[in-house]
């Protein structure tokens, strides 16, 4: 058997809610699970600690940091935002207007890093942008369209559309265009055509949450997963939909990645990247689990039963699994808790995503290397 994909595990706090790394990689931001962001760099073969920035009141729930502009976007259960800016050896934050009366829950830089979104609690999502004039981040909220909680959010690689998922079990795409932000006729789509806040699509597909939306490097292809342990794929969204859904016979998923067009890493409850594949059908389907170990069996169903419910309820506990279910699914490897964020890392002469990493509620980095361990399918 292959050995684990895990090429660097880091044991940073009991919990991590999220994490982003710095532009060129040398430095980590995450949230042990509190009000603050904590930020390390890796300095003579060791993470040191180097800034504690602790502006929120409430459990920070999403980070981004910016590739061009090297700017922190943070979002957190308070309502609040505040982007980063890094002056001399300080990192000074500046207030967003969200507007919002519930938390903010997550939040992502457009692909041109001219605006971010916010997802909340409050059944909206704030696109937000730098009004020069004035010298401040304002927003435009999308309202009345989600019936909950917006758990992720996703941008197109054209910087128009934005992708959403909610716990009302709906996945849904808008137009964010703001005149004076973005250009009308840049896009050879008719993204630059719509308004702002208007609703491209609405796949009602899931029954039940939703979360880790994410597009394809092209754009042609959507992906998210649902609490009922489903993962779905969506081809050409704007003009006419043809939607795959994905059962799985484990536990359910938190978020997903492209790392090609035609591949998706997708992690959660089971502690392990799971790995999805499209053939030259168009057709997806479960290929393995990313991080190989050996099965042990199990004594009684009543273990597997606990075993199961542990993970799925974020309880951290060693267990093993009965001999009915792939050789890879037990416990003892590089994550021993929910996945609950992954972040693409470094690519390849051709496009694909050939590092990741993801982190948990066992307070863990994990940095994986699909280089030597898979094909990935352009």
């Amino acid at each position: 058997m292959a050995a684990t994909a895990a090429v660097a595990i880091h044991q940073f706090a009991e919990c991590i809610t999220c994490h982003a790394w710095s532009p060129d990689q040398s430095m980590i931001a995450f949230c042990p699970n509190n009000n603050e962001l904590h930020i390390y760099k890796f300095i003579k073969d060791k993470w040191e600690k180097l800034h504690v920035l602790s502006k929120h009141d409430q459990i920070v729930s999403g980070i981004d940091w910016s590739r061009s502009s090297n700017k922190i976007v943070t979002v957190s259960h308070d309502r609040n935002s505040y982007v980063w800016t890094q002056e001399g050896s300080d990192w000074v934050p500046t207030l967003v207007i969200l507007k919002l009366n519930r938390a903010a829950l997550c939040v992502q830089w457009s692909p041109k890093e001219n605006k971010f979104a916010v997802g909340s609690g409050a059944k909206s999502v704030c696109i937000c942008y730098y009004e020069q004039e004035n010298n401040w981040w304002i927003s435009k909220v999308i309202r009345k369209r989600h019936e909950s909680s917006v758990t992720s959010i996703a941008w197109h690689p054209n910087n128009i559309y934005l992708a959403t998922t909610s716990t009302d079990g709906k996945c849904r795409v808008f137009s964010t265009f703001i005149k004076g932000v973005d250009t009308r006729g840049s896009q050879s789509s008719t993204s630059t055509d719509s308004k702002f806040g208007e609703q491209i699509a609405q796949l009602d597909l899931s029954s039940t949450w939703t979360f880790g939306v994410r597009w394809s490097p092209s754009g042609k292809t959507l992906a998210y997963a649902g609490h009922n342990s489903m993962i779905y794929f969506v081809d050409e969204v704007e003009s006419a939909p043809a939607a795959q859904n994905l059962t799985l016979r484990d536990l359910p998923l938190r978020d997903v990645l492209f790392v090609s067009e035609r591949m998706v890493i997708g992690v959660g409850f089971d502690c392990n990247p799971m790995i999805f594949a499209a053939d030259q059908t168009g057709l997806w389907s479960f290929v393995r689990f990313l991080d190989e170990r050996k099965a042990t069996p199990s004594t009684s169903k009543a273990s597997q039963l606990s075993e199961a419910l542990g993970k799925l309820y974020g309880q951290s506990k060693q267990g093993t699994s009965s001999d009915t279910v792939e050789p890879s699914k037990p416990r003892g490897g590089a994550h021993e808790n929910c996945i609950t964020c992954i972040v693409p890392l470094t690519k390849g002469r051709d496009g694909t995503i050939k590092r990741f990493s993801t982190s948990g509620l066992d307070g863990k980095i994990v940095v994986w290397d699909l280089e030597n361990h898979i094909t990935v399918a352009k």
